[in-house]
């Protein structure tokens, strides 16, 4: 499964399940909940059903629900009329559930979604039309819903953080793409796909060695894909031979890696507390290091939004940082 071509590598039986489910509901409009950790594939799975569904031929617009401002949250998806608010367009603007009519939304990161703008949410997806900020009119809209997240829906509902009725009607059928370290079988295919990719792309011609394919298929993957897909192009640009070998590998997980970094913990204290400290020390780690919040992502595999969103609550998004 790559982000970098349409095509779908599945060898995993995991992995040709969800492809199957996919084929099943591709004639039909039910909402589509994909979760999994981050860098496993969710959106390449999301572009998939649209290349399969009979919307296919329909507008196709994504969002990510963590990237937007929550007080803009609303006009961005319902559209507002002249004068809605300060700053608004004279002539109004119409909003992505209009431009997604007939088509597909994805609504990407659908856990940072706030509790108010839940029951807007919910409320466009069972009347099956909205209303731009600041009018009266109800505009109708026919759009397939397609959600992801990293986050546990389920306990989220458990926890009073979402919606149980809104968890529900996008949770009619729910693919859960399983991490790289359980889908084995995906690894190298994935790996041969990126340097057939890179090798293209910046005219080389590097290899695997039989050694090192084993090693790659051995490895944790915390990052999963998008940590693969880092590690085969930062070797095809920068490595001189031409062939990837196992102590280049070795470089970058035996010595100083992350995947060798020891945590510790001395004493006992609440876990939330314990897992917060950890992380808080993770990203201060991280930022020490790399300095921007678009490297922090790229090491750690997870969204830039959410890194940023993190720096700020524990204080760490300073002045020096870079967010691009």
């Amino acid at each position: 499964m790559a982000r970098t071509e349409k095509k779908i590598i599945a060898e995993s039986p995991q992995m040709k399940k969800i492809l199957q489910m996919i084929e099943y509901i591709k004639d039909v409009d039910s909402s589509v909940l994909i979760t999994g950790e981050s860098g496993t594939g969710k959106e390449v799975i999301f572009n998939y059903i649209c290349q399969t569904s009979c919307r296919k031929d329909q507008p196709v617009i994504k969002i990510n629900c963590g990237a937007i401002p929550e007080n803009l949250f609303e006009s961005e998806l319902f559209g507002y009329e002249d004068g809605a608010f300060t700053g608004a367009r004279k002539k109004g603007k119409i909003g992505l559930f209009e431009k997604a009519n007939h088509g597909t939304l994805f609504l990407d990161e659908i856990s940072e979604i706030s509790m108010e703008m839940q029951v807007k949410l919910l409320r466009a997806l069972q009347e099956k039309e909205i209303f731009h900020v600041g009018g009266t009119e109800s505009i109708p809209v026919d759009v397939r819903i397609v959600s992801a997240t990293n986050q546990n829906l389920e306990q989220m509902v458990e926890d009073g953080k979402f919606r149980r009725d809104l968890y529900y009607r996008l949770n009619v059928v729910h693919l859960e793409i399983p991490p790289l370290r359980e889908r084995q079988e995906d690894i190298l295919p994935l790996c041969y796909h990126f340097l057939d990719v890179f090798n293209a792309k910046y005219h080389k011609n590097k290899g695997l060695t039989v050694r090192a394919a084993k090693t790659l298929s051995h490895l944790d993957w915390p990052g999963n894909i998008r940590e693969l897909e880092n590690l085969v192009e930062n070797i095809v640009v920068l490595e001189q031979e031409d062939v990837m070998r196992a102590k280049h590998l070795q470089a970058r997980y035996c010595k100083g890696n992350m995947q060798s970094g020891e945590v510790t913990v001395k004493g006992i204290l609440p876990y939330k507390e314990a897992l917060s400290r950890m992380e808080k020390q993770l990203l201060e780690n991280a930022r020490n290091q790399f300095g921007s919040t678009r490297r922090i992502a790229d090491v750690l595999g997870i969204n830039q939004s959410t890194v940023s969103r993190k720096l700020r609550q524990y204080g760490l998004d300073d002045a020096k940082m870079h967010h691009k």
